[in-house]
């Protein structure tokens, strides 16, 4: 059982940890709000990551097979909410959004995460491929295995997010305004170019 959670660990980390579009965007938002910011953001992805989890670990063909399916569209959709984010970046101070505003924009901080993790079709490839390489799709036909490499997973995915965003939080009060600001217009158009990446990839292949 804790070599299945400490798997389940191992690829949640390891999905999380290239640096993209999630990995952008958590650290832009721990330079411009601080490490809460981050962390929401990151919980975002690692419950998309565990949700896919679910998908592979408790072997549902008929979810994956229609995700996959829908490939095309899903890639269109998340790449013209990141050329959005990436605009929207852009045009964003880095400074603590006031009070009376901080659980509404955790809150969209957690669900844009969530919502550009479970566009990415990739996402859902990278985890068969994986859980088949290590065997668990074989042998983790059992609903109590497959919780709990989701739970590792879920975990992984979190413990990377956390590390990032405590390692941005620590050099972020050494930075001066303008430096962050200049970091803050770089990462936005990454962020556009990702997803103007993601948009032009969908057409091609079409």
């Amino acid at each position: 059982m804790l070599t299945l959670f400490l798997k389940g660990l191992l690829i949640g980390f390891s999905i999380a940890a290239p640096v993209g579009p999630i990995g952008i965007l958590c650290i832009n938002r721990t330079l411009a709000s601080g490490m809460l910011a981050g962390l929401t953001s990151g919980l975002g992805a690692a419950v998309a990551d565990a949700f896919y989890g679910c998908v592979a670990g408790f072997g549902l063909a008929s979810v994956s097979t229609f995700l996959l399916s829908q490939k095309t569209l899903i890639q269109l959709i998340g790449g013209i909410f990141l050329i959005y984010l990436g605009i929207k970046t852009f045009h964003t101070h880095t400074q603590h959004t006031a009070i009376k505003d901080k659980a509404n924009t955790l809150w969209k901080d957690f669900t844009s995460t969530l919502f550009l993790t479970i566009t990415n079709p990739m996402t859902i490839i990278s985890f068969m491929a994986i859980y088949a390489s290590l065997g668990i799709v074989e042998s983790g036909a059992r609903y109590q295995e497959a919780i709990l490499i989701v739970i590792g997973v879920f975990i992984g995915s979190l413990l990377w997010w956390g590390v990032l965003s405590t390692g941005v939080h620590i050099i972020r009060h050494k930075l001066s305004e303008q430096f962050l600001i200049w970091i803050n217009r770089f990462s936005a158009m990454i962020l556009s170019g990702f997803g103007l990446f993601a948009f032009l990839s969908a057409i091609i292949t079409k």
